[in-house]
């Protein structure tokens, strides 16, 4: 990214500020979709909040509303234009600027829906304009004007934002922007474009500078991460060696990644999660479908039998690895044969956790003109039936934690009793447990007590050990 251009934004930023100084506005932000989507929506909040705006969660007193969209599912349309008529009564009360970003806002016809429909949308800016949100916002506040912010090529990478991150023990850095795999049911490469690594220096500084400030976790986020290409800074060439680089910052705890594509998983990646003690010993690996008829349909580039093949590879490599998956149901075609396949698939995996869906039609990609799309009844019925056999491994493979050690990211009091702390385990398993707050932040070494299918009820260990930059510093029992 240009350095003088984002100059040019801060300085609009600062105008913003000086404008608003004093006013006590209020923003509202509504964050559709993955955790890119997050990741950029945290941008969002930095310099909103840079421009003088507090954040509220009362939508009907905000002076400004930011919709950051997402288009992998029709839902989200639908989610979307029913909050748009939601605000428009906000806006005729308070004069409330209304601007929508996002992916979404890539696609024509939507934002032509949004020029033809809902003429009080203030800024409409894309995926890859988003650093210019202070720009968008002079010129709505003080020109007046209606903003149309898209671009139909490529972004650039952009370095320097401010940003505001909605957790303080743990984070996400995108390390790769946008995909070239062209999925055939997949929006995603038309709205966030072709891939484009971080430059490594500052990925690593980034990392460096949230270990300082005390965080414990940090997610690498991308379409495709293990396709990322480091420029040899720091002698990062591969998504392996940027793995091992993370691994050795201090104060970093644990390291998460999504998400990686089956056809990328090097052997040299297999070796880094397994050498790096860091690197959580769950590999999300989305399978999509067990079907190689239907994989091939997807442009997926691997077969059922490559899939499995990996997974043995990486059972055989990593001690202790577990695995969770995307699957999609009813893709365009998909036979009951098919659809036997991968359950088989679940069946041979026995995966932690499985991410469902019902496969959704998205204008623009080759799936949605697709002969055989199936009808909604015997997609229902599949993803049922799916659902059945992914809880039934999920509770099987929960009695193997029963009476173990775990160590516990302590994340916070859980939200449905303030008495009870709550964290997850390396394979992120959610441990709920009785805890003062001065554990919240630090690594705890607990025992599971109770299995309830989707968290456990732990103790800690009978040493009371709890870990914090690999020394014990207290000791504390509680259990529920």
């Amino acid at each position: 990214m240009d350095k003088l251009n984002i100059e040019n934004q801060m300085e609009y930023l600062d105008k913003i500020y000086k404008l608003n100084n004093n006013k006590k506005l209020k923003y509202f932000i509504l964050t559709m979709g993955c955790q890119l989507n997050e990741n950029d929506s945290e941008k969002l909040c930095g310099m909103i909040e840079k421009m003088g705006y507090s954040k509220t969660d009362n939508l009907q007193e905000s002076d400004l509303v930011v919709f950051n969209t997402c288009c992998v599912r029709e839902n989200a349309e639908e989610k979307l234009f029913g909050k748009i008529g939601e605000v428009k009564l906000i806006k005729e009360k308070r004069g409330t600027i209304i601007a929508i970003g996002g992916c979404m806002m890539q696609e024509k016809h939507i934002v032509d829906k949004i020029k033809k429909s809902y003429k009080f949308i203030d800024i409409i800016f894309g995926t890859h304009t988003l650093h210019q949100f202070p720009k968008d916002m002079y010129e709505s506040v003080v020109e007046n004007k209606k903003i149309e912010d898209i671009l139909d090529i490529d972004g650039e990478i952009i370095e320097g934002l401010p940003i505001v991150r909605n957790d303080n023990i743990k984070a996400s850095v995108t390390i790769i922007n946008g995909c070239n795999n062209f999925c055939s049911y997949c929006i995603v490469p038309y709205v966030r474009g072709r891939e484009r690594s971080r430059d490594p220096k500052d990925i690593i500084n980034e990392i460096t500078d949230i270990a300082k400030n005390g965080y414990k976790e940090i997610t690498l986020l991308g379409q495709n991460v293990n396709s990322y290409k480091g420029n040899g800074n720091l002698g990062i060439y591969t998504f392996a060696d940027l793995l091992r680089q993370v691994n050795n910052i201090k104060g970093i705890e644990r390291i998460r990644f999504i998400s990686p594509h089956p056809k990328d998983f090097t052997m040299d990646v297999i070796e880094a999660i397994r050498d790096c003690e860091k690197v959580c010993k769950i590999i999300h690996l989305p399978v999509q479908s067990g079907s190689t008829n239907i994989l091939n349909k997807m442009n997926r580039k691997y077969t059922k039998e490559q899939y499995l093949e990996l997974v043995d590879k990486m059972k055989k490599n990593i001690p202790g690895v577990v695995f969770s998956t995307d699957i999609i149901v009813g893709f365009p075609g998909e036979t009951e044969k098919d659809f036997e396949d991968t359950l088989d698939v679940v069946s041979k995996v026995h995966f932690e956790q499985v991410y469902m869906f019902i496969y959704s039609r998205r204008v623009g990609t080759p799936a949605d003109i697709m002969d055989e799309q199936i009808s909604e009844d015997v997609k229902h019925k599949r993803f049922n039936k799916l659902k059945s056999l992914a809880e039934s491994h999920i509770e099987e493979n929960n009695k193997k934690y029963l009476g173990t050690i775990q160590k516990i990211l302590v994340e916070g009091k859980s939200r449905y009793n303030e008495n009870i702390l709550t964290g997850r385990t390396e394979t992120n398993k959610i441990v709920n447990f009785e805890g003062e707050n001065y554990l919240i932040g630090k690594i705890v070494s607990s025992k599971i007590i109770s299995d309830h299918m989707w968290y456990f009820k732990g103790e800690v260990d009978d040493n009371g050990w709890v870990f914090a930059n690999d020394a014990a510093l207290f000791g504390y029992k509680k259990t529920i």
